[in-house]
């Protein structure tokens, strides 16, 4: 079993910045790829990054590509994301997710374990 535990969510106006942690206990964490994925009101859940174990390899969906950079350090057992030059369509509760294979990365239902998410809230 793995813990996921998301925060650094907030308020930001349009252009600003936010870094979320994911903070996972139990097992192994550099066992787990990382992924983060977001929930807008009525929207399915969609992938915004993901990262390998090692952190050699990283997505991103095109929506955020260029102002998104996933990371993590694996001797604190968190993985970041960090959302620069926000737009008020990146408002969503944000949720990390583990998964022990490194497959369909942009699939949610690849992923094992989920955190409860944080809310993050962009206005224009």
């Amino acid at each position: 079993q793995v813990q996921l535990v998301e925060s650094g969510g907030g308020l930001v106006q349009a252009g600003g910045s936010l870094r979320l942690s994911c903070a996972a206990s139990g097992r192994t964490f550099s066992r787990y790829a990382m992924g983060w994925f977001r929930q807008a009101p009525g929207k399915e859940r969609e992938f915004v990054a993901a990262i390998s174990w090692s952190g050699g390899r990283t997505y991103y969906a095109d929506s955020v590509k260029g102002r998104f950079t996933i990371s993590r350090d694996n001797a604190k057992n968190t993985v970041y994301l960090q959302m620069n030059s926000l737009k008020p369509e990146d408002t969503a509760v944000y949720y990390c997710a583990a998964e022990e294979s490194f497959g369909t990365y942009y699939s949610p239902r690849e992923y094992d374990y989920w955190g409860q998410g944080t809310q993050v809230t962009v206005s224009s």
